[in-house]
């Protein structure tokens, strides 16, 4: 008897290893072999991550993601974007599909905490706004009650829009769409009373219509959307990576090391300027990285500032303001940690 029950232990003890997930390689090191990085993108959104009309990858996401490709393989080229729907988008990383995840994504608790995905850190600071027809006369997003609303499927500007009028004791009707290209569609045609998202996708995809002028941005902001980059739990060290490339160029802006004079910054004695630059070694060993990790970034991409500017900012159609993106020192919420 004791033996048939040893027996029954082992075999379902066996069961339960063999049920195991077997331990996932590091990202790290797979992007390494693989020799590219593979990013998940919106694809749809101007300034953020769009095949331009020559079909080049363009975007303030998309020069993130180079920016990490350079870091990791000394080449911001090697990249591979995947445009992803925002409803499946956490899954698709959860699962594998990509190395990291780039979508304008709003940094949340349910998002984060315990789940299969972590926010890496707020690469851009908007808020969720409403865009009507001017010829409706509408100029506040109370008079939108008991209208349709056009919204993107498995957004937080659904719950934000229903939390936001409920407690006004107002009712509007959500109109889902899996992608923003069937959702402006659809307002375009007259669907829906008003469209909804983060103000710069508003406005940037008011801009790129050319119709602009015919549309008109309600004042209320109505949440605060911390929009950054997400990787898969479990995998600090490729976390730390992402993170920390976001702060080397921010570290860059602050002091004003860009694309242009980084090589003489580089030859130049300030202690933490050389160390951001890989002369003086450290940050590369902590991260896994080669100590120029930095200074690939820098020299290919830009530093925070630049590629801001070149993709959302002045030098661009869209001409935004850094507003609440600029730097601490002027005035704005970008921070970055100490790179020593």
């Amino acid at each position: 008897m004791h033996v048939i029950s040893r027996l029954i232990a082992a075999c379902a003890a066996l069961a339960v290893f063999s049920s195991l997930p077997a331990l996932a390689e590091a990202t790290l090191d797979v992007v390494k072999k693989r020799g590219q990085l593979v990013c998940g993108v919106n694809g749809e959104l101007p300034g953020f991550s769009l095949l331009n009309a020559m079909k080049e990858w363009e975007g303030l996401d998309v020069d993130y993601c180079r920016a990490v490709a350079a870091a990791v393989l000394g080449d911001a080229t090697k990249v591979k974007f995947v445009p992803l729907t925002a409803d499946r988008r956490f899954d698709a990383l959860a699962a594998g599909e990509v190395d990291i995840l780039a979508r304008n994504s709003t940094g949340t608790l349910t998002r984060a905490a315990g789940g299969k995905v972590r926010f890496v850190t707020p690469n851009y600071y908007d808020g969720q706004a409403f865009v009507v027809s001017k010829k409706t006369d509408i100029t506040q997003a109370s008079s939108l009650r008991g209208g349709m609303i056009c919204v993107l499927k498995g957004t937080t500007h659904v719950f934000n829009m229903d939390n936001w009028f409920g407690v006004r004791q107002l009712h509007v009707l959500p109109v889902t769409f899996e992608t923003p290209d069937k959702m402006y569609k659809a307002f375009f045609g007259s669907r829906c009373l008003a469209v909804t998202q983060d103000a710069t996708a508003l406005a940037s995809t008011m801009v790129r219509s050319g119709r602009a002028g015919d549309y008109r941005m309600l004042p209320e902001i109505i949440s605060k959307e911390p929009l950054g980059p997400y990787v898969r739990s479990g995998d600090e060290q490729w976390l730390d990576v992402a993170r920390w490339t976001h702060y080397a160029m921010l570290e860059a802006e602050e002091y004003n090391i860009r694309r242009n004079n980084v090589d003489d910054k580089r030859r130049g004695h300030e202690p933490l300027v050389r160390r951001l630059l890989g002369v003086e070694p450290g940050n590369g060993k902590v991260l896994g990285l080669d100590e120029s990790w930095a200074y690939s970034v820098i020299a290919q991409v830009g530093n925070y500032s630049e590629i801001y500017e070149r993709n959302v900012g002045m030098a661009s159609p869209l001409k935004f303001a850094r507003g609440i993106n600029a730097l601490w020192s002027k005035g704005g919420l970008m921070y970055p940690l100490p790179l020593r």
